[in-house]
């Protein structure tokens, strides 16, 4: 059983390792194609990619939904669980948000 878990433990933490060495590959490929040429900013070290990556992945959110599971995998969304009344009350919050008066009507072109 123990090794069982170390050989499954080696394998994740390879996987991991060559996910992250293809991303930062990758964002080293693009900063050093895009960015000198239309900002004028300086190329970067493999190593500066992988932290931009980790960065980014921190400040954006990256691996929200691996981590703890989306909401895709338990079946029903949180729209599909809400009664009728519950739907129509969070439409109305909704359009006081996001400043809708009302249904808009569409004119006919001439």
């Amino acid at each position: 059983m123990r090794g069982r878990w170390g050989v499954r433990l080696f394998e994740i933490a390879l996987i991991l390792l060559i996910v992250a060495a293809g991303f930062g590959q990758a964002v080293l490929q693009l900063w050093n194609w895009l960015m000198p040429p239309l900002f004028g900013l300086h190329s970067i070290t493999y190593w500066q990619a992988l932290g931009l990556l980790a960065l980014s992945w921190i400040l954006f959110g990256g691996l929200r939904g691996w981590l703890r599971g989306g909401h895709w995998r338990h079946g029903r969304s949180r729209w599909e669980q809400m009664t009728p009344e519950n739907r129509e009350k969070f439409r109305q919050g909704m359009r006081g948000r996001c400043g809708h008066s009302g249904p808009r009507t569409v004119e006919p072109k001439v």
